[in-house]
């Protein structure tokens, strides 16, 4: 069996300024897994760079509240919703509530570096 503890998952900031913990990820255990799945949190009121991923990723939102982009559309989203970004989606969160924001992150097949770019913060205003 395998059992991974949160507190026991380094912490580290992400290309697009969210700060998370991998909890799961096949290139990092003997895991027959296709997905990669880590824990996010964005402070109140910071919004996580644009970037965009060639492969599929949901967004499980746990706490606080965030104005999510994914392209041209933008919607609020809550604790207990899922958000599906689709590959080559350009995306973002800005943690809009009183608390962290904070969600779980699958990336399907798992997350590698060079799958994803990262834009800096002056494309969203483009």
């Amino acid at each position: 069996m395998f059992v991974k503890d949160l507190n026991d998952c380094e912490i580290f900031t992400a290309g697009d300024g969210t700060i998370l913990r991998e909890l799961l990820h096949p290139g990092k255990a003997d895991l027959k897994l296709r997905y990669s799945l880590a824990y996010a949190v964005l402070p109140v009121g910071l919004t996580s760079l644009p970037h965009r991923l060639k492969t599929s990723e949901v967004y499980y939102i746990l706490k606080g509240q965030g104005l999510m982009s994914i392209n041209e559309e933008t919607a609020q989203v809550f604790p207990g919703q899922a958000v599906y970004i689709p590959p080559d989606a350009i995306q973002f969160i800005k943690s809009t509530g009183d608390q962290p924001l904070e969600f779980l992150c699958i990336v399907d097949p798992a997350w590698r570096r060079e799958d994803e770019e990262v834009f800096d913060a002056s494309f969203n205003n483009q």
